[in-house]
């Protein structure tokens, strides 16, 4: 558990949700390149996050390593991410399934919402003994990727938009 503790530590939702995003930008966020502040598109983002769910408690912090937008109890505790449009609906899955994980590992047994504001639909997300096997795999190539070397320049359209753009196209 110890061991585990570090890595659950070490690893944030976003790194796990960069991992299926690109690879090059999860190891650069790992060593604090952060570049998400001036994009246009993650400041629609938290424009959208800011203005979504207002008399809701946001920005939920667990021990400096989860932040979850906002929590609500049904006949659960259910954890829910707002995001404007699921085209990066398998990166949030995963990430929400990180949560889960995380606090499951505490004891905390949870569920989750991801709630695509641009398209109002949301998406329920439970977590099963198959997803936690899943997610300790992933955990362990994430930990392979920032303890490595800078993974190689892969263009697709996903550069166009992405705040490391420029990084990657001088480096």
């Amino acid at each position: 558990m110890n061991n585990l503790f570090e890595k659950l530590k070490k690893i944030t939702g976003v790194m796990v949700s960069y991992y299926f995003i690109c690879k090059r930008k999860l190891w650069l966020f790992a060593r604090n390149i952060q570049l998400e502040n001036e994009n246009e598109h993650v400041l629609i983002g938290k424009q959208i996050h800011e203005e979504s769910y207002s008399k809701t408690k946001k920005d939920i912090t667990i021990l400096d390593t989860i932040n979850i937008d906002f929590i609500n109890r049904k006949d659960k505790l259910i954890l829910n991410e707002v995001k404007k449009s699921s085209k990066n609906e398998k990166a949030d899955h995963y990430q929400m399934l990180y949560y889960l994980y995380f606090l499951s590992e505490f004891g905390v047994n949870a569920e989750g919402e991801i709630r695509y504001s641009k398209e109002n639909k949301k998406k329920h997300i439970v977590l099963t003994e198959e997803n936690k096997k899943e997610i300790l795999l992933i955990l362990d190539k994430i930990e392979k990727i920032i303890e490595g070397s800078l993974p190689k320049n892969i263009k697709t359209s996903r550069c166009t938009k992405c705040a490391y753009k420029d990084f990657c196209y001088v480096v």
